[in-house]
């Protein structure tokens, strides 16, 4: 099933009989995409939530989150609702870093100890390449003797501490834990072991003594941006290496429904543009359509199969549709874009929910849950505010604002 904002995908029994009325087991798992990943999650999940009655993204049975992803579903096992990450993640004006859940900013502190460490190797390094083609006497040609330098390129150019430092005091507030195993749902965060290849579940046994901080660091570690994250002696980098969602950790739970969200789609330049445009763009755009189509490959495939492993599971699968432009080429770093893009995932998320209304209520009822229909007609519903008033103006009426806010909204959805 398609739709022009976001295409979900299911799998699972077809028309069956509604089930029983029992609590259904839910699942939730999210992949990565970086800080614009993020931005797109929250307001889809925003959007999810509100429009389906007896869903509490706060209390499914297990999450799973990978990179950016990984971050999000931390936040939400941790109690902070897709609206309040808005407001936090999205939307903080403030100037105390505690109030926000993340900031890209703090993805572009370089890596100075990696750095410091390579730099350091390079006399060394440049000598014995020196040596090694002097000793030959021109029998061997320049680049062989000096292969060895590439051992001084740095790991990564960017530190991914502050990822860790920033959650670890988000987590840190009264009611939040940044310890897997004082949860009480299920948090999975996964990441590659690098010498091995094989993926880790932190949060699982054996790896639940891991910092959540730390595991999300390190399921966020693109190689070539980020070093390796060193944990237990074992070096870890992005979780997407192995596969885009990992949905199988639930599935394999027995989750009856799988809600999941996949913010990486290539993006469809024809429908706006000639051929040859996005190639135009230079080696960024090229390296990130061409990420973008072989990881969104990887979901297609993903999802054909657990179809067929997992027939009794039904899973909705959340996408942006490949003609948006916000999507591809939005500035993560302008707090307006982030705002726009946020409130465009809404929107287009509750525009998909209408659209297939039927189906998707069909299989939302086998669990016990209901689409409210009327809070998807309902045209008037944002997510995203204003820009915030002048600090002086802010202040004396932030408090107000969220109050009015919070009434209105749940009033507008508990009618729904």
């Amino acid at each position: 099933m398609t739709s022009h904002s976001s295409r979900p995908q299911h799998g699972g029994t077809r028309g069956k009989a509604p089930r029983t009325t029992h609590k259904p087991a839910i699942g939730l798992a999210l992949a990565g995409g970086g800080p614009l990943g993020a931005v797109y999650e929250i307001g889809a999940l925003a959007a999810i939530e509100e429009a389906i009655e007896g869903l509490d993204l706060n209390d499914v049975g297990i999450y799973v989150g990978i990179s950016a992803g990984g971050i999000i579903a931390a936040g939400l096992a941790n109690g902070i609702s897709p609206h309040e990450m808005c407001r936090l993640f999205i939307e903080s004006d403030l100037d105390d870093e505690a109030d926000s859940l993340f900031k890209p900013e703090l993805l572009l502190k370089p890596a100075w100890g990696e750095l410091a460490r390579r730099l350091a190797a390079v006399p060394q390094a440049a000598l014995t390449s020196s040596l090694h083609y002097a000793s030959r006497a021109g029998r061997t040609g320049v680049a062989r003797s000096f292969e060895r330098m590439k051992d001084v390129l740095p790991a990564g150019l960017f530190s991914g501490n502050g990822i860790h430092e920033y959650i670890s005091r988000v987590f840190s507030v009264e009611g939040r834990t940044n310890d897997f195993r004082e949860l009480d749902k299920q948090l999975v965060l996964v990441a590659t072991d690098l010498d091995s290849g094989e993926s880790v579940r932190f949060g699982g046994p054996g790896w639940d003594h891991v910092p959540i901080s730390r595991a999300a660091q390190a399921s966020a570690a693109v190689p070539g941006l980020f070093p390796p994250v060193e944990i237990d002696g074992r070096h870890f980098v992005d979780g997407v290496l192995k596969k885009t969602l990992h949905a199988s950790i639930a599935l394999d739970q027995g989750v009856d429904l799988l809600i999941c969200l996949n913010p990486i789609v290539p993006y469809n330049a024809k429908i706006m543009y000639a051929p040859g445009k996005l190639a135009q763009g230079g080696l960024l755009t090229v390296l990130s359509q061409s990420l973008r189509t072989i990881i969104h490959s990887r979901v297609e495939i993903g999802m054909t199969n657990y179809a067929k492993t997992y027939p009794d599971a039904d899973i909705l699968l959340f996408e942006p549709s490949q003609e948006d432009a916000e999507m591809f080429f939005t500035n993560l770093f302008s707090t307006s874009s982030r705002r726009r893009m946020c409130e465009s995932a809404y929107q287009q998320t509750r525009e998909m929910l209408w659209r297939n209304r039927e189906e998707i209520g069909r299989r939302l009822e086998r669990h016990g849950l209901r689409l409210k229909v009327q809070v998807l007609r309902d045209t008037s519903l944002t997510l995203v505010r204003q820009p915030a008033q002048p600090k002086k103006d802010r202040f004396a009426t932030a408090r107000l604002e969220d109050t009015l806010d919070s009434l209105e909204r749940y009033l507008k959805v508990a009618n729904g």
